[in-house]
């Protein structure tokens, strides 16, 4: 086997396992900031609630913003990806510059994982009574 070729494998090895850890961080920074804004909002949540809306919607309008900013880091990512594809058209082996389907494929796999851990903690919120968060002030 050709050293170049073997060290061209060993590096998209090397930057497949970097990527993954690298979504694997990114999800639980997500999930926890998640976490961590629903139990701040639990109260508010609460209130919707008992008030009229059905949990769908409350589940709707809580996930919107998130929604909004996976969106907003999607398009960075998208960006950024692109300004990038020249140095890594020199590490990855046969990668070929400004791939639309690889780009797209990676920021919509990271918007829906992030959609993932951003639902987790809401719909537990949401499965609480009502009542309880209220009857804690």
């Amino acid at each position: 086997m050709d050293s170049a070729l073997f060290a061209a494998r060993v590096a998209t090895v090397a930057l497949g396992v970097l990527g993954l850890l690298g979504a694997m961080l990114a999800v639980t920074g997500i999930f926890g900031m998640a976490s961590y804004v629903v139990s701040k909002r639990l109260r508010e949540l609460g209130i919707r609630v008992a008030l009229g809306p059905g949990q769908k919607q409350v589940l709707r309008t809580s996930l919107g913003r998130a929604f909004c900013l996976l969106a907003v880091g999607s398009t960075a990512g998208i960006i950024l990806g692109v300004l990038a594809t020249r140095v890594l058209s020199f590490i990855v082996y046969q990668a070929t510059p400004k791939d639309p389907l690889v780009l797209c494929g990676v920021a919509l796999t990271m918007l829906l994982l992030g959609l993932v851990a951003t639902l987790i903690p809401a719909r537990r919120a949401l499965a609480i009574d009502p009542l309880v968060p209220l009857r804690d002030e």
